[in-house]
């Protein structure tokens, strides 16, 4: 076999009685479900009354095949979590932001394994990479060859000289700078109209979903303030344009009001963070469709112990500054009616903290606000609306099986650790503590020979 890690055979045929769907378009829980899941796809959803244990599965397509139907109890059917701001590379195993990347590219490699191990642990079967994971690690997961989220990816964020992405102080030279390629860094830098032109048709060919860049400067990055404006306008719409040649898109980085209309007024489609917005730039970017994800549990998690001097002294300042102003962001963008995202952008060791964002934001949204950022917004912002990111018939079997409902309390998404009874991606059982769904020889490490 060519590759024989690829699963041999089909997801289970099943069919989940007595089940209640989180219907995240309408906001509401429809009670008492079967819904059968047939070769990795929700094949119908009916009220539970219509269907016979004894009853053939409930399609008319393909072959006849036995369902097997099991009893959820009234238990909770939502789709599968999907982050719209991870950097799975960013990988745990240093005690600084400096030490993030020091280690060799295998080592690296190996701790990304892990990292995406646990992300879909927590329910979140699909996740958009911002910077740094490659095309070879998206492939991995989906051939099966690796357990993770579902990736979209950007390869590596585009940053000007001494922009968001530019890691190297103040002393470094060009040697140390990020030029593509195999290097584990999240970004590449890239200066003027032709460089910037090689660098997004660089990161399209190395199979970038889309591309984002730095319009502003950073947290993290040793050089760059905060209100730093980055990118020339003609940069940017040399960026934009050539994605939107390869039917992508381009999102960016940024803070202030002022970095938001540089990047929108130069094509770019979705704001990552956008703290310091104000209501003007909020509505002008409404009318734009720009689609926004803030990322708060990040700058929560590196003011806290144990990660409170994860960043130097000059990072610590900006990220202060970031945290104070990001729940008033968050209303802003909820008045103007801007489509949200769900976002974490951790590092390291923050990684852990991912589902601590849904409590955060419950300060200023509600709970079905919060959900359909993580499901409904999310799908649609990686195209993939109406086959992730819900559950109805024709889509993906991606789902969290919970043992209460998020609509009325959206800790059970962050306490995952005693709501999930089960997680299945692409109709496959991941972990599941219910004994009629037994896990999926793809993720059951002592079946694995049986592949």
């Amino acid at each position: 076999m060519l590759k024989p890690w690829t699963p041999r055979t089909q997801p289970p045929d099943i069919t989940l009685i007595n089940i209640n769907v989180i219907d995240v378009e309408a906001g509401r829980v429809i009670p008492n479900c079967s819904v059968h899941m047939r070769n990795g796809i929700i094949a119908r959803i009916m009220p539970a009354s219509s269907l016979s244990r004894s009853s053939e599965a409930p399609v008319s397509t393909g072959p006849r095949t036995k369902t097997k139907f099991i009893n959820m109890r009234n238990q909770y059917l939502c789709p599968g979590l999907i982050d719209c701001h991870v950097h799975l590379t960013a990988t745990p195993g240093g005690a600084t932001l400096k030490d993030m990347f020091a280690a060799s590219p295998n080592t690296i490699a190996y701790r990304t394994a892990y990292v995406a191990r646990n992300m879909l642990l927590r329910g979140f079967t699909s996740a958009r990479d911002t910077g740094g994971a490659d095309a070879a690690l998206r492939d991995a997961i989906a051939e099966g060859l690796l357990s993770g989220p579902r990736l979209f990816i950007a390869g590596k964020a585009l940053s000007q000289t001494g922009g968001h992405g530019d890691l190297r102080a103040p002393y470094q030279t060009d040697e140390h700078k990020c030029c593509g390629g195999h290097s584990p860094a999240l970004a590449r830098v890239c200066n003027g109209v032709p460089a910037c032109l090689e660098a997004v048709r660089d990161e399209l060919r190395q199979g970038a979903n889309f591309i984002k860049i730095m319009c502003g400067g950073g947290v993290a990055t040793p050089t760059d303030a905060l209100d730093m404006l980055q990118f020339t306008a003609e940069e940017i719409q040399a960026i934009t344009a050539t994605a939107a040649y390869s039917k992508t898109y381009v999102t960016a980085h940024a803070y202030t009001a002022q970095a938001i209309r540089h990047a929108v007024d130069n094509g770019v489609r979705g704001i990552e963070h956008g703290n310091f917005i104000d209501p003007e730039t909020a509505r002008y970017c409404r009318e734009k469709g720009v689609v926004f994800t803030p990322t708060l549990i990040t700058y929560q998690g590196m003011a806290e112990p144990p990660f409170d001097h994860f960043l130097d002294e000059f990072s610590q300042a900006k990220n202060r500054e970031v945290l104070a102003s990001g729940l008033k962001a968050l209303k802003i963008l909820r008045n103007a009616g801007i489509t949200m995202c769900y976002g974490s952008d951790l590092l390291a060791g923050l990684h852990t903290l991912q589902n601590r964002e849904f409590s955060i934001r419950l300060a200023v949204l509600s709970p079905l606000e919060i959900i359909q950022s993580a499901t409904l917004n999310a799908a649609k912002l990686v195209g993939v609306e109406g086959k992730l990111g819900c559950i109805k018939e024709g889509a993906i079997a991606d789902f969290l099986i919970l043992n209460a409902n998020p609509l009325e309390d959206i800790a059970v998404l962050e306490h995952v650790e005693k709501s999930l009874m089960a997680i299945a991606k692409d109709g496959r059982i991941v972990t599941s503590k219910v004994a009629e769904l037994p896990v999926d020889p793809l993720y059951d490490l002592h079946r694995a020979s049986s592949l």
